[in-house]
């Protein structure tokens, strides 16, 4: 059994730690409801600009001018990964990460034996695990968190759009933590370019025979795309860092709770160990004074 002294040392260092997890399990709660917010007022507006774009192009004779949908033989690959900038919120990096890989490794594994699939990582903790792992981090943009704004992700949205449009890449998805609840949050791999404009089964008729289109269909469609496409990115970074807050929340939360018990159990071998100390010092006494009568 450990000394009174180092199971005291120890018990500072439980109880200090425990004090720094619960401030951050609080900071993290506070970050929560104002990420929280943003993401659930951002959601109606994107789905009904999604429903409305869904909708529309579904009645299209022919996608052919729209450059944002030109299905293209996949060569190059550009995987955008979502993380965080900091850790100590559990899995959520590691899982985000693990995804990507098995995204590359599923979907386009021709195109990751010959170096073709590109990783973009929006977070540090993302590239730093990739980077370990040997994968190609080709660009990061780690200072998006800073001051988030719509202006700032839709200037990143913009330019892998461009980098489709050119040629550079013939698909390009994303991964990301979708917010869920503060305790669980939904991994998504879903894709971002090239946009399915194909007739889609929303459960609904279609209403675009009920409207006159001016000045077409095609023009609106085409103001609609890129429209869509950022406000897709920017409601990926809002899910992944209202996630990232639940997560880390979670991860405190559960780092209170193990020290708190830790602690219970040091207090009761410090307990133990000062008894038997005790213990011991009243045998010797007893012991002395037994010897002085004999």
């Amino acid at each position: 059994m450990a000394s009174i002294k180092e199971i005291r040392i120890r018990i500072v260092s439980v109880t200090s730690t425990m004090k720094i997890t619960s401030a951050m399990k609080m900071v993290s709660a506070a970050k929560l409801r104002k990420a929280q917010n943003a993401v659930q007022q951002m959601r109606p507006y994107a789905q009904k600009l999604g429903e409305i774009f869904d909708n529309i192009s579904s009645g299209l004779d022919s996608v052919d001018d729209l450059v944002y949908a030109r299905q293209r033989a996949i060569d190059k690959v550009a995987i955008v990964v979502v993380t965080s900038n900091g850790g100590l919120c559990g899995a959520f990096n590691t899982n985000v990460v693990k995804q990507a890989i098995l995204l590359a490794k599923d979907k386009y594994p021709t195109q990751l034996e010959l170096g073709n699939v590109h990783f973009y990582c929006i977070g540090k903790k993302g590239a730093e695990q990739l980077k370990s792992r040997g994968y190609n981090v080709t660009g990061t943009f780690n200072d998006l968190y800073t001051k988030l704004s719509y202006e700032k992700v839709a200037a990143v949205a913009t330019s892998f759009m461009d980098k489709f449009v050119d040629g550079s890449y013939d698909s390009i998805d994303l991964v990301y933590n979708k917010f869920k609840n503060a305790a669980s949050q939904a991994l998504t791999a879903e894709q971002f370019l090239p946009v399915d404009v194909s007739s889609k089964s929303t459960g609904k008729a279609s209403l675009s025979n009920d409207y006159i289109f001016e000045p077409s269909k095609e023009f609106i469609v085409k103001e609609l795309i890129p429209k869509s496409l950022r406000i897709k990115f920017y409601r990926t970074l809002l899910e992944s860092i209202a996630s990232e807050h639940g997560a880390r929340m979670t991860a405190m939360h559960k780092a209170t709770d193990n020290a708190g018990a830790f602690l219970k159990q040091l207090k009761l071998d410090y307990n133990k160990a000062r008894q038997a100390s005790i213990t011991n010092e009243i045998l010797e006494i007893v012991s002395g004074a037994n010897a002085l009568k004999g």
